[in-house]
């Protein structure tokens, strides 16, 4: 079976840029509420500049660790090109 672009495991790089894009959101949302529950907008930062470190770390992990499993994953039939109508451009 030949590869189908957008079919495959993601590599290492995409697995960083969603753990980087999804940590950005996830310590916002922590520092707000280390805000909420101490009262102090330094307690929030500080609390979230650590977890920012420790759940990239643990995400990326867990995202390459999820990489080497098939589970749930289905496979894509290649498409046979001569099937494919061009659509007149206007």
């Amino acid at each position: 079976m030949s590869h189908i672009p957008g079919t495959g495991h993601a590599t290492s790089k995409r697995s960083l840029v969603k753990t980087v894009t999804w940590r950005t959101i996830g310590t916002i949302d922590t520092v707000i509420i280390a805000r909420i529950i101490t009262g102090s907008w330094t307690a929030g930062a500080a609390i979230g500049g650590i977890e920012v470190f420790t759940k990239m770390v643990l995400y990326f992990l867990h995202e390459r660790g999820w990489s080497f499993i098939d589970w749930g994953l289905e496979d894509v039939d290649p498409i046979d090109p001569s099937s494919i109508v061009a659509i007149p451009r206007s």
